[in-house]
């Protein structure tokens, strides 16, 4: 993939996904900012912590830093959506894995 196929790509699922957290903070008390094409949720319960989604050009990957881990995830024409390689997680599954986690409650992308 060259960087303005990734760079379209990344915009469109980052945009989609700023959409669905929007729609998601006023429900279970967090936030979103970002500019730029990064995200950061901001989740002052259970304790203040944040969660930033990112893209890396360069490596062509979209990257998460959340729940004391990075996860890095990469296009995959198969599923037509950027996944995490070793667990096979679409970027909504694992944003939904990380917020369920992160809430203690069940929360779906």
């Amino acid at each position: 993939m060259d960087e303005l196929d990734f760079r379209k790509k990344s915009e469109a699922v980052l945009e989609n996904l700023r959409r669905r957290l929007l729609a998601l903070a006023d429900q279970f008390d967090f936030e979103v900012e970002g500019e730029g094409g990064k995200l950061e949720l901001v989740f002052e319960e259970p304790e203040p912590t944040r969660c930033v989604i990112s893209p890396n050009t360069p490596a062509r990957q979209i990257w998460i830093s959340a729940l004391a881990t990075s996860f890095k995830l990469g296009w995959s024409e198969a599923v037509g959506d950027f996944v995490l390689e070793r667990s096979g997680e679409t970027l909504s599954q694992l944003m939904s894995r990380i917020l369920s986690q992160q809430l203690g409650t069940q929360v779906v992308v």
